[in-house]
């Protein structure tokens, strides 16, 4: 009986990693919204699934798509951005 209790426990803080770590953000968003009906507090879960809970282009300038560039850079060449593809064979 106890050896089921701990399988369960271990069992469950995987869950709970796998759903902080690797779930789409907005199924994490979901999540914490479904724990605070449910009477949980929301700035704790907030910051257990790390989202935000404010909305991107409020300035918050957590994801960058917000900011402005700076004068030196805007008369420069934009920045390309490479993304490197391993093909395995």
């Amino acid at each position: 009986m106890v050896q089921q209790v701990i399988v369960a426990v271990i069992v469950a803080a995987a869950v709970l990693h796998f759903c902080t770590k690797y779930l789409p953000a907005a199924w994490r968003r979901q999540i914490v919204y479904f724990l605070t009906k449910r009477g949980f507090d929301q700035e704790k879960a907030a910051k257990l699934f790390n989202t935000k809970s404010s909305g991107c282009g409020d300035g918050c300038s957590s994801c960058g798509s917000c900011e402005t560039t700076p004068a030196e850079t805007t008369t420069t060449a934009p920045l390309k951005r490479v993304i490197k593809l391993h093909v395995q064979r």
